[in-house]
This record gives structure tokens, C-alpha cells and sequence, in this order.
């Protein structure tokens, strides 16, 4: 069988320990071809493709980044899009796809899905946000680099008497900063399932600072927003593809600290920090166990479904379920960051 490989959407860690899964086990096991595509579904309608060999995987386990490449590019979104993808498929023989990305990707595999094409899916973004699975790839490694920063934030912040506002990545949904702020300490978690009363935080870094401390930090989702009808007014700033622009809201809720309380505030802001760099150990493991399970599920003839963790077991989920939903932080996890903060 000739099997497509892609990745799309941004980078995280542990892309690469899935596409060496895919490799063994579509060769070793089955015998089947695999087809790697450079940068995504652009790659499908481009015909850019390459065919993966156990050279191609050698020692890529550790590293960051994908070998395929990627972009944040959407077939049914684009002019011909879908027929390009269609035409790249039948002159390539392609008989099925797996495709690793977040809720675009995945939204994609739904629409050429729904041309009948043969696609198993494997969630990753290091937002955790993909409906229907416990765990993505990338989340892990990107939770321990916030919190290692968060940890060093906090010796500086100490030092100096200050409030030190973290932004990290998150845009629908705080995972990253419900959790990187309950394993750093932090003061404050503002994500976006909760919108925030600035009135409420001022009064809170006010009496922390005269009670019992010198020094705050107070970490921010990219995608946070105060509430409405609240002293704070402000809008999402987005760029031109709709992307949430980096440091926009930390800037601004740093301003309304150091404004309204006169205390030092700086703002840190994480970025692509988040999705670099060497995956953990959790981050290899379940993007080796996702790629297999994909593999796997190809070669019984599953379709059009994707590899998810549930209590621990990879199982199978239909597409159709999970295309253009979100996974929110559940509300007992936020509130274990109010109860701590």
C-alpha cells in the first residue's frame, strides 16, 4: 500500500518521533511505501513529495522540528485547493493519508476526507486543544519550557520587587497556562475559559504586596480577555491570517498593573520558545505510539478517524466527531489555579 505522510500547522516536538513510528512500522511491518509531503497539505497540492526510507529517520527521535516541514496552509480554503489535492493523490497512488497537525490540519482531513480519501489522523499542538484526545503531541514539552521559565522568572522578580507578567501560547484554550502557573507557582493564571476582572487582579497585587510579599507573577494565555462591561477594554489584536499577534495582551495587561498600582512590571513573552527544541520523553512516546496506532489502523481498512489517548489507551475516533470543535480546560483544573494563586 502506498500511504501519504504529512505534517501541518505550526512545529512542536515530538513530530518527528511519529513520522519515524509511521516509517518502521508502514515498512517493517506491513511492507507498505510511504509517501512523505514537504510543508503540509501545500505540499499534496504542489506535488512536493519524497519517498521515506529508514535513513530518513535515523536519529530524529530527539529532535525538534519536523523533517517534513510545514505550513499553515488549508486545501478547502484555497482556490483549487481540493482538486490539487485530489490530482497530486491519483498520480502519486496514493491510497491513503496520515496526517499529524491541530484542529486546521485536522479540519482539513476532514474535507478531503469527505472526497474519499482514506486518512487516519494524529493530533498534535502544543495547545492540547484538539477535541477527543487527552494528550497531543507537543503539549508536554511546551508545559516543562514555561515552566522552567516561570521558575527562573521567579528569582528575578523576587530580587527586584516586582510583578512579572508571562504571556504564553493558548489562543481558544489555557492549557499551557493553567498549567505551567500551577507547576511554576505563579500568582495569577489568566486563560481564556475565564475571562478576567482587572479591577479584581489590581485589588488582589495590592494586598499581597503589603500582607506578605514583595514580588508577583502573574501568567497570561495569549488568547485571555477581561470581561465585558469591565474597567479594561480591550479586543483580540490579530494578524493578517487571523493569528493572534504575540505579546499584545501580556503588554497590555502589564501596562494596567504597573499603572494602576505603581508597582515595576515587566513582561515576558515566550513565543516559538514554547514549540522548540528537544521533545521530553512523554512528547517522544506518544507521538511513537500515535504513529504506529495510525499504521495499524490503515492497514485493518479504518478510515477517516484519529489516534487518540483516553485513560491511557490510544483508541479511534471518527473525524466527523471532533473537526472544528475545541478542548477547554475543564473547570476543576481551573479551579485548582484560583485556589493556589
Amino acid at each position: 500500500m502506498r500511504i501519504g505522510l504529512l505534517t501541518g500547522g505550526g512545529d512542536c516536538p515530538g513530530l518527528n518521533a511519529a513520522i519515524r513510528a509511521v516509517v518502521k512500522q508502514g515498512l517493517g511491518e506491513y511492507g507498505h511505501t510511504i509517501i512523505g509531503f514537504r510543508n503540509g497539505w501545500k505540499g499534496v497540492v504542489d506535488g512536493d513529495v519524497r519517498t521515506m526510507s529508514r535513513e530518513d529517520i535515523r536519529n530524529v527521535l530527539p529532535q525538534g522540528g519536523t523533517l517534513l516541514g510545514t505550513a499553515r496552509f488549508h486545501p478547502h480554503s484555497a482556490d483549487g485547493g481540493l482538486d490539487g489535492v485530489m490530482a497530486t493523490l491519483e498520480a502519486e497512488r496514493i491510497e491513503a493519508l496520515i496526517c499529524i497537525g491541530g484542529d486546521g490540519t485536522l479540519h482539513a482531513a476532514n474535507k478531503v476526507a469527505e472526497q474519499g480519501i482514506k486518512i487516519v489522523a494524529i493530533p498534535k499542538t502544543i495547545d492540547n486543544d484538539v477535541y477527543g484526545t487527552d494528550l497531543s503531541i507537543g503539549f508536554h514539552t511546551a508545559v516543562n519550557i514555561a515552566t522552567e521559565a516561570i521558575d527562573r522568572i521567579h528569582t528575578t522578580a523576587e530580587s527586584h520587587n516586582r510583578v512579572m507578567v508571562v504571556e504564553v501560547m493558548g489562543r481558544h484554550a489555557g492549557w499551557i497556562a493553567v498549567n505551567a502557573g500551577i507547576a511554576g507557582g505563579a500568582e495569577l493564571v489568566l486563560a481564556p475559559e475565564e475571562p478576567f476582572d482587572m479591577d479584581r487582579i489590581v485589588k488582589f497585587l495590592k494586598h499581597r504586596h503589603r500582607s506578605h510579599a514583595n514580588f508577583s507573577i502573574v501568567v497570561v494565555a495569549e488568547g485571555a480577555l477581561p470581561k465585558e462591561g469591565s474597567s479594561m477594554q480591550y479586543e483580540a489584536q490579530l494578524g493578517k491570517f487571523g493569528e493572534i499577534i504575540a505579546g499584545a495582551i501580556g503588554e497590555r495587561v502589564a501596562n494596567e498593573i504597573a499603572t494602576r498600582t505603581g508597582f515595576d512590571t515587566r513582561l515576558t513573552i515566550l513565543g516559538h520558545v514554547q514549540r522548540g527544541g528537544t521533545p521530553t520523553p512523554t512528547d517522544r512516546i506518544l507521538g511513537s505510539r500515535f504513529g504506529v496506532a495510525a499504521v495499524d489502523a490503515i492497514s485493518r481498512g479504518e478510515t477517516n478517524v484519529m489516534t487518540a489517548l483516553r485513560n491511557e489507551e490510544v483508541v479511534l475516533v471518527p473525524l466527523e466527531e471532533i473537526a472544528g470543535k475545541v478542548k477547554h480546560v475543564p473547570d476543576d483544573l481551573l479551579r485548582v489555579a484560583r485556589v493556589l494563586a
